[in-house]
């Protein structure tokens, strides 16, 4: 929020007819302010006894991070965020993706898409959606010369200039100030043209369809940047052969889904340290809880019982007193509870030295896959499980038809996870799609199943939210 606008907001009268209601036992007030022609979602809390004062919340408590959830799934039908890695395999910041509605895809309004994007970021919050990383943010020409991104803080956001828009003199002067006013820009699909060589005297970012560009081509290009001081980022990147040709061609950034491809070991057997903790997952989704044996087992993994024991103590669980021992940890959370959490500290494990974008993504699928469970009459824990575990080839490097035989899952689940399209996947299938800003593969499968997309979208953004939570302490 810009400082003008938190003025605005700080001296602006409530709205009576915001509705706004008072939480006494969480002393947290939530309502709208409408001043001229900007509307603002607010969270307060109560007078601080001690000296008197109200102030703006500082930390969001569970039951209002459900409330934004809400918002935001309601709102924006569509949102979804790719991951732009480093040569580390961290992640750099994340590409929004967004659509209104599918009226908006169709007559293709990309004003009232960046519009909306727009209002929704401010309302949600622009670090619950990636994280406190940076946000590069498609935008169109009204965008950039009518300073509707100026609501978005700059140190966190990059500007993501379209390969469709014309460089003229008033857009190059636009990008310059928003340079000035402590934006990075982004150059999207770029192909060498001598009229963007303004663009590129302020471009932070030069992005690179690997898909659509040859290697003669990208070698050109990369030869006029020589010495222009960019990023190069390659998007479009799907396979470990692309990100490696990539590394070679000087790209230092990657959008693509690469990174949860790995090269995988054919004929090789799971290790037996992954074997026991898949032991443990088939214990603990049986109906008969071996407390013993389970007990046992765990001891064996000191990684495995640090995790569990720390996400216990975490506010995942919120227990009132620290948790130091296994069977502790059963007493003080319940053997519901204690399930859903040991699987989590498994996952963790058994993702080991990969990208943690994995299991940031197994977590939100995971997540997402309970959650959804209920709007399709589906079992909400298998779903969970099965959403979790749908990255084990990523984490373990090993095709999934040699891990599922060892999951203790039913064989339609099983089948899921390999990749038919019954039923049983059609949660999992649509956040495929969604994950990658496919809005026509997510239509299918709403259309093939009666899916609720509004619903849906409310789940995606408390996964979300749950999932950045749950990383912390995993």
């Amino acid at each position: 929020m810009s400082r003008a606008a938190f003025a605005t907001l700080r001296n602006a009268r409530l709205d009576p007819r915001s509705q706004a209601n008072w939480n006494e036992s969480q002393s947290l007030r939530r309502g709208v302010c409408r001043t001229g022609r900007h509307t603002f979602k607010f969270c307060l809390r109560s007078p601080d006894k001690r000296y008197g004062k109200m102030c703006m919340a500082t930390q969001a408590w569970p039951v209002m991070e459900a409330a934004r959830a809400a918002e935001l799934g309601g709102g924006m039908r569509y949102m979804a965020r790719q991951p732009i890695m480093d040569r580390h395999a961290h992640v750099h910041g994340y590409e929004l993706l967004f659509r209104a509605g599918r009226e908006a895809a169709f007559r293709g309004d990309g004003d009232l898409a960046t519009r909306t994007m727009l209002d929704n970021t401010v309302m949600f919050g622009l670090e619950r959606l990636t994280g406190g990383l940076p946000a590069f943010v498609n935008c169109t020409r009204e965008s950039l010369i009518g300073d509707l991104v100026n609501v978005l803080p700059p140190s966190m956001t990059v500007l993501e200039i379209l390969e469709s828009l014309e460089p003229t003199p008033d857009l190059i002067a636009a990008c310059r100030k928003l340079k000035c006013d402590g934006f990075r820009l982004a150059l999207d699909d770029f192909v060498w043209e001598s009229k963007f060589e303004p663009l590129v005297e302020v471009a932070d970012y030069i992005k690179v369809d690997f898909a659509t560009t040859g290697a003669q081509e990208r070698k050109k290009l990369l030869k006029r940047l020589d010495g222009v001081a960019v990023a190069l980022l390659a998007e479009k990147v799907e396979t470990q052969e692309e990100y490696e040709r990539a590394c070679d061609e000087g790209f230092t950034l990657f959008q693509g889904y690469y990174f949860f491809r790995p090269v995988l070991m054919e004929n090789r057997k799971v290790p037996s340290n992954r074997l026991s903790q898949i032991e443990i997952l088939q214990l603990l989704q049986g109906d008969v809880f071996d407390w013993k044996k389970l007990t046992r087992l765990v001891k064996r993994d000191a990684s495995l019982t640090y995790r569990l024991l720390r996400l216990v103590n975490s506010p995942v669980c919120a227990v009132r007193q620290e948790v130091k021992s296994i069977q502790s940890a059963l007493l003080a959370v319940g053997e519901e509870a204690f399930r859903r959490i040991a699987t989590l500290a498994i996952t963790s494990e058994l993702s080991g030295n990969q990208p943690a974008e994995i299991l940031r993504m197994a977590f939100v699928r995971g997540r997402f896959c309970e959650l959804a469970a209920g709007l399709c009459g589906l079992d909400a824990t298998e779903q969970y499980l099965m959403g979790l575990l749908s990255l084990l080839p990523a984490m373990l490097r090993l095709p999934m038809a040699d891990l599922t035989p060892a999951l203790p899952l039913r064989d339609e689940i099983r089948r899921a996870l390999e990749g038919a399209a019954i039923p049983e996947r059609r949660l999992l299938a649509w956040l495929e799609f969604h994950e990658r800003g496919d809005w026509a593969g997510c239509d299918g499968v709403d259309q093939a199943y009666g899916l609720n997309q509004d619903e849906l979208m409310k789940c995606y953004a408390e996964a979300m939210l749950w999932a950045e939570g749950a990383l912390k302490f995993a």
